[in-house]
């Protein structure tokens, strides 16, 4: 069984910001729904920005990397 970070690792770097975009997205719409009427399980927000993060430190490992 693979870890999130083990995922985000296999995927190239365009695949990645576009999961990236895709997360942050999701988590907008996931507030404003929240705002308007309280999720079921309010603990996906958190959810979504552990995964947002996971993907941003990702990103900035492979920066450093090439730099």
């Amino acid at each position: 069984m693979k870890t999130k970070n083990e995922e985000y690792k296999e995927l190239s770097d365009k695949d990645l910001s576009d999961k990236l975009e895709a997360e942050v997205t999701e988590l907008t719409q996931m507030r404003i729904n929240h705002t308007i009427t309280p999720l079921d399980n309010s603990g996906l927000l958190k959810q979504k920005r552990r995964s947002i993060a996971r993907i941003h430190t990702e990103l900035h490992v492979r920066k450093t990397k090439k730099a």
